[in-house]
């Protein structure tokens, strides 16, 4: 199966600090109803809320079909793994009108589902190694962690009777260690088998880095271990791949984060904690580039944190190396989701992928796949006020800035010298109201203007063509992280109308001393869609 259209440029809607209402995706509040009312399994896909579901994948085929050529691997009621998608979208390469009808496969499918089915249970709830993003020819992916010997050998469904919906909940029959199931197996190579299996997927998809976002080295209940992890594998079969391990606090912190009225800042997670054993480690080859300090990441707030992160992240998939990207938790339907999302957003607000899709379609798309598909229990976790989802989109006002975008290395290269003083980045924060005439002395945004040699009046399109082509080179820049700002702050502007008048308010019952109110404009606050004296974001 297989889909494609031109890419085209993404039109811009109205800006997000425009005051008008963000345009809204067909469906998105639908697929926000179903999201909040119960968690996605492949298997349950019948009756009415089956064919919502099938109406969820359908539009998510769709909107990758715009710009992708694709594959798709067969999940029919879960017959692979029960908390992935039906239809699992392998996406092949970027494609144009022309070549919709002369689409040809460039994978075997049947061979990358053979390898599919027997990796499967070298992870954690069969949630196997799964590319979700394409970019500049490498895949991104996404699983669960290593399975331990607890699950390979006890994997029954108690696990899913006593999980209690938690991103690391795990239960199984008996007590036993890893020693205990090896000596009373048939097969003492299971490892070498399944692993085995993993590492030759993870090779089919040329990945290359695995980035670990555990705060353990390997998940105990029970007093045993359930699961495991690549950078802690005993035989070292992961030596070949490049091992990251960037703790990232769970979904139970998130709490937290809700609990503060939904501010990240200042909020730090508490790494003294006896079950935290894995430590921050990247190769030194990696965090050259990037100017953090990574021995000070337990000082981070939940900001800094993720914006490092994301940092990294990015920085790894926009080298000149060819080899694509894992990424994973525990269970792998939490943290994980959380990332994958913004890369998926940062990457589409720089142009560089789904490049036909509007700000209401990527965020369709984003919490339709990377969320609801893939088994993220948003019902549990509202029930817990786990928040993470939530957080998610809200963090997009925290990553509009140039230091996020992919464009910027490429570009930085043929920029011409400036003057010191306004960084590029302190010019695209400059909000149109802060700026004042490009010609008075008294405006900060004329001196800022006459800084850049050739530059005069505002940036627009037809100014850019009367440049220098250094000074065009610098325009255009700023012209495409002005627009990298606008599309984030569009995309969270809808999510945030969207949650708000579906999921958010359901958690304030119904007062008849009128403080509903209250409890909505502390919501309302607290998201940022209304300051304490202004009504714009």
């Amino acid at each position: 199966m297989a889909g494609a259209r031109a890419a085209a440029a993404a039109s811009g809607g109205p800006s997000a600090s425009s005051g008008n209402p963000p345009p809204q995706e067909p469906g998105l509040g639908e697929l926000l109803e179903e999201f909040s009312r119960t968690q996605y399994r492949a298997k349950d896909c019948s009756g009415t809320g089956g064919s919502k579901v099938e109406r969820i994948e359908k539009r998510c085929l769709e909107l990758f079909g715009r710009d992708y050529c694709y594959s798709v691997i067969q999940n029919v009621n879960g017959d692979i793994c029960g908390h992935y998608p039906q239809h699992i979208v392998f996406l092949e390469y970027e494609s144009s009108e022309k070549e919709k009808d002369t689409f040809q496969s460039t994978v075997q499918v049947s061979k990358l589902q053979d390898l599919v089915n027997r990796s499967k249970t070298a992870r954690c709830r069969g949630r196997f190694v799964c590319p979700v993003i394409l970019f500049k020819g490498k895949h991104i992916c996404r699983s669960a962690t290593l399975a331990g010997w607890g699950e390979l050998y006890g994997r029954t469904g108690y696990n899913y009777i006593f999980s209690g919906g938690a991103d690391d909940a795990w239960a199984d029959s008996e007590d036993i260690t890893e020693e205990d199931c090896a000596l009373r197996s048939s097969d003492t190579h299971l490892f070498d088998k399944v692993r085995g299996y993993d590492i030759k997927l993870l090779r089919y998809l040329s990945v290359k880095y695995i980035c670990d976002l555990m705060v353990e080295n390997k998940k105990v209940k029970f007093g045993m271990n359930v699961t495991s992890s690549e950078k802690v594998d005993k035989a070292q079969r992961y030596a070949d791949f490049t091992l990251l391990s960037i703790p990232y606090p769970g979904c139970e912190f998130f709490k937290e984060y809700k609990d503060r009225d939904y501010m990240a800042e200042g909020l730090i997670f508490n790494w003294k904690q006896d079950y935290v054993d894995a430590p921050l480690s990247i190769p030194d080859f990696l965090t050259c580039s990037l100017n953090i300090d990574w021995s000070q990441y337990q000082s981070w707030d939940l900001v800094q944190q993720t914006q490092n992160y994301l940092k990294l992240l990015l920085s790894i998939i926009n080298s000149d190396d060819d080899s694509g990207l894992l990424v994973h938790c525990i269970s792998g339907w939490d943290r994980t989701p959380l990332f994958i999302s913004l890369l998926r957003l940062s990457l589409w607000a720089d142009g560089l992928i789904h490049t036909s899709l509007k700000p209401a379609e990527i965020l369709y798309l984003t919490v339709a796949y990377d969320w609801f598909l893939f088994g993220h229990m948003l019902v549990d976790r509202l029930s817990k006020g786990e928040e993470i989802f939530f957080f998610c989109f809200n963090f997009l006002k925290h990553i509009i800035s140039e230091e996020f975008s992919a464009l910027k290395t490429q570009r930085r290269k043929s920029l011409p010298a400036r003057d010191a003083g306004f960084t590029l980045e302190d010019i695209c924060m400059l909000r149109r109201k802060d700026r004042g005439s490009t010609t008075s002395l008294g405006s900060d945004f004329s001196l800022v203007m006459e800084s850049s040699p050739g530059a005069a009046g505002s940036f627009t399109y037809e100014a850019v063509e009367l440049l220098p082509a250094g000074a065009q080179t610098q325009a255009a820049w700023l012209a495409a992280l002005s627009e990298r700002e606008t599309r984030l702050q569009e995309v969270r502007s809808a999510f945030l109308a969207a949650y708000s008048s579906t999921v958010g308010l359901r958690a304030a019952a119904p007062s008849p001393s009128g403080a509903i109110g209250g409890l909505l404009e502390q919501f309302v606050r607290g998201v940022g869609l209304r300051g304490p004296s202004s009504s714009t974001l």
